[in-house]
């Protein structure tokens, strides 16, 4: 039986979206020329220890970071995640995510997510003219840039296979708020502040395709206008995603009630770099321990991917800790935490 009416037009215009911003995407090859990169940089170590490749994949939360349609079959009420990155070069990201499903998921369920950036102090200088004419330099502190992502979700099971869902959120960035220009030769300066600031949009769909645990799911992140910098404009990391995902044991009766092995496969088509394909898998044991791999091709320096969770379920809520490694070549590894809370 087909879908009704209702549920094609909701899946012709999210295409219709997709394909025209993929297009764009080819259209306008700008490589390595986007803006706001944080956004791209993934806060969940569930997600990271796959590859990335959850596209296809029912989620928590933390779905709104990759496909918000993911969260749309939240069974418990309440869900929240926090996560830590521990980002090359000494930068820390922190992300929060949490979902609420009233009346049992009727009206769908609703979401906040937060993104935050710290990239540690940096020393201002100004250069100016010394007395016996060579250059000298003026210690004037330390400032600290500072990127922010706020936004809100929803998402809604259309269907028992078919689920949309969407985010709009508000994204920030300060490059200090204060740096020095127009110094003059007797080393008086003026400061100019350089921040910025944009609304940007994620949508996303998930179906499951009635073959066993066989998902199909597709993405779009960071639609945006363009925005600018003094004179230099610049478009977010808009990213288009395909995946496909099924637990394999379900193929063997028997062997799926206490082992669980999930498998899962995303294209990116992302706007400023090539196209990469993620693999990602992940066991579970009696619903409470996992081991996690996954790898990303082609990249320059990133590696495998690796990592580790614990659930439990305690006087009805249920808790996660969740931890990914990722080899990233010349620069050091890469560690992400993540605890999860539902009830």
């Amino acid at each position: 039986m087909g879908l009704p009416m209702c549920k094609k037009l909701y899946l012709i215009i999210f295409l219709s979206v997709c394909l025209s911003a993929a297009s764009t995407v080819s259209a306008q090859v700008k490589l390595a020329q986007t803006g706001l990169k944080f956004l791209s940089v993934e806060g969940d170590a569930r997600a990271s220890a796959i590859g990335g490749a959850v596209t296809a994949m029912e989620y928590s939360s933390n779905a709104m970071f990759y496909n918000p349609a993911g969260m749309a079959a939240q069974s418990q009420l309440v869900d929240i995640n926090f996560g830590n990155t521990q980002w090359i070069a000494d930068i820390n990201y922190l992300h929060l995510s949490a979902s609420v499903a009233p009346f049992d998921g009727d009206f769908g369920v609703f979401g906040v997510s937060i993104a935050s950036v710290d990239y540690g102090e940096f020393k201002r200088t100004i250069r100016v003219a010394g007395d016996d004419g060579a250059d000298g330099y003026v210690d004037l502190g330390t400032y600290s840039p500072t990127a922010l992502a706020i936004g809100v979700g929803y998402a809604k099971q259309i269907s028992q296979k078919f689920s949309v869902g969407g985010n709009i959120k508000y994204v920030y960035q300060d490059l200090s708020g204060g740096h020095v220009v127009n110094v003059a030769d007797d080393g008086s300066y003026s400061q100019k502040g350089f921040d910025i600031n944009v609304m940007a949009f994620d949508f996303g769909i998930l179906y499951k395709t009635g073959f066993k645990s066989l998902n199909f799911g597709m993405s779009l992140r960071n639609f945006s206008q363009e925005i600018e910098y003094i004179e230099e404009s610049f478009q977010l990391p808009l990213t288009f995603k395909i995946g496909l995902s099924m637990n394999v044991l379900d193929l063997f009766e028997g062997v799926a009630d206490d082992h669980q092995f999930l498998v899962s496969v995303d294209a990116s088509h992302p706007r400023d770099y090539k196209e990469q394909v993620h693999f990602g898998s992940e066991y579970t044991f009696m619903n409470t321990f996992s081991l996690r791999a996954g790898y990303v091709a082609p990249t320059d320096e990133q590696g495998i991917t690796a990592g580790a969770g614990l659930k439990k379920e305690l006087v009805g809520v249920l808790l996660s800790l969740d931890y990914s490694y990722l080899d990233f070549g010349v620069f050091e590894n890469v560690h992400r935490f993540t605890i999860g809370i539902a009830y």
